[in-house]
Formats: C-alpha cells, structure tokens, sequence
C-alpha cells in the first residue's frame, strides 16, 4: 500500500514521503497513529496544500523535544527497591519504573519511551538509559538503583 507520511518516522522516511509498506503496517500502525495516510490522488493534493502547516507543527515538536532534553541531560534518578545482600533486586526496575520516576520529577514521559538496552535493571548500582523523546532527541539519563535490605 502507499502511504504519504504526515510525520517522521524511523527507518522509513520523513514528513511528506510516499513510501510503500505492507498493508498490514498501514492499516494496524502508521494510519490510526495519524503517523501517514494512504496515498490517493485526492490526499496528496490535501497535504501540499497542508504542507507548511504540517512542517511547522513538526518543528514546534523537535523544539519542545529538544528543550526538554536540554532539561533531562545529566539527570540522575534515584529508585529505592528491595535487595539481597549481594546487592541483587527481589524483582526489577522497568521502563514504566523509570518513566513514573521522572514524572514524579516534573517530565512528561511515557514508558514507551524509556528504552533498557539490557533489559530490566536487576542489580542495585548506577545504570544509563535511554529516553526517546522525539526521534531525533535522544537523551541519557543516570538511574541510580539504590538496594534496601530486607
């Protein structure tokens, strides 16, 4: 199926790029997240009339992407779990741990964008992860698992 694109998207294009994904893709991801839409003569012509209004909302993302990670460089979460005396947690600390973490902290963000390279954090200690807030903003973060003793 072919598809303009209305925002950018990993390893298939950028904002206004007819690309052609399987259908499956189109119909289940790209078109309910708005992210594209199919490609029909008459949608075309509706995004080059739409065009600088799009790529000016795209810019004000990236801006407001990159000043909260301006924000969020460096940063140092602290999350206090329970732990062995080998320093080993009794469970883990996950994404959703790290996104409610920083929410708490005054940043907007979700869990789907926290990435663990390495899967769960199972070991107290300091770790660097990942946050995705745009797709040209990544940032890391520091999060520093602290264990406490059963």
């Amino acid at each position: 199926m072919q598809v303009i694109l209305l925002d950018k998207v990993v390893n298939l294009g950028n904002l206004g790029d007819v690309v052609r994904v399987k259908d499956g893709y189109a119909r289940n991801f790209l078109i309910p997240q708005r992210m594209a839409r199919r490609a029909t003569t008459a949608a075309v012509a509706e995004f080059e009339a739409k065009r600088a209004e799009l790529e000016k909302a795209a810019a004000a993302k990236l801006a407001a992407a990159q000043a909260q990670g301006e924000k969020l460089s460096g940063l140092t979460v602290q999350i206090t779990q329970k732990s062995g005396v080998d320093g080993r947690l009794f469970g883990s600390v996950t994404n959703s741990d790290i996104a409610e973490a920083l929410t708490k902290q005054g940043f907007a963000v979700e869990k789907a964008q926290v990435r663990l390279p390495q899967g769960p954090l199972k070991i107290a200690g300091d770790h660097s992860v990942s946050v995705v807030l745009h797709t040209d903003v990544v940032v890391d973060v520091t999060v520093s698992v602290l264990g406490e003793h059963a």
